[in-house]
Parts: C-alpha cells; structure tokens; sequence
C-alpha cells in the first residue's frame, strides 16, 4: 500500500506544474507528439518542453519512441492519464 501511495503522490507531484499536465493532457489525447510540436501548440521553448518531458519520464508517466529520425512521446500511466483527464473537464 505504501508503495502504491507513493507512486500516486510522484504522480501528482509531475503534474502539479501547468506545462507539464498541459503536455499530458495533450498527449492522452494523441497517438504521440515529438518536441517541436508541442513546443509551437503550447507555445513554449523547445528546452523547456524537454526539461519538463525529463520529470514526465523519470515519474513513469511518458515514454519515447522513435519514429523515423524523431522521438516522440506518449501516456503510458492510465492513472496519470485518468488525473490530467479530470483535471482538464
């Protein structure tokens, strides 16, 4: 139980910043996305959105994969998924 509860509170410590749920909440919504286009539709620096994918991936909530010479991002953590999915409606 307590390593659930901790997963959970690393879950909602990754999410508690606005670009970082805005990244979640967009992906959850995509088949995936590399950097410079959530970059230009979130309208942030490219440095900042891969800072911000960085904490995203070490708290297990994405996962890149290659597509062609790009890497793209995508939710693999359904209860990140289900938290961003609440907190956008």
């Amino acid at each position: 139980m307590k390593d659930e509860l901790n997963n959970s509170v690393d879950i909602l410590k990754a999410l508690a910043h606005p670009i970082r749920l805005a990244i979640v909440i967009g992906l959850s919504e995509s088949y995936g996305c590399n950097v410079n286009k959530m970059a230009d539709n979130l309208n942030v620096s490219q440095p900042i959105i891969s800072q911000q994918l960085n904490i995203l991936k070490k708290a297990g909530i994405i996962n890149g994969y290659r597509n062609g010479n790009q890497i793209c991002y995508k939710v693999e953590n359904e209860k990140a998924k289900k938290i961003a999915k609440e907190l956008s409606s």
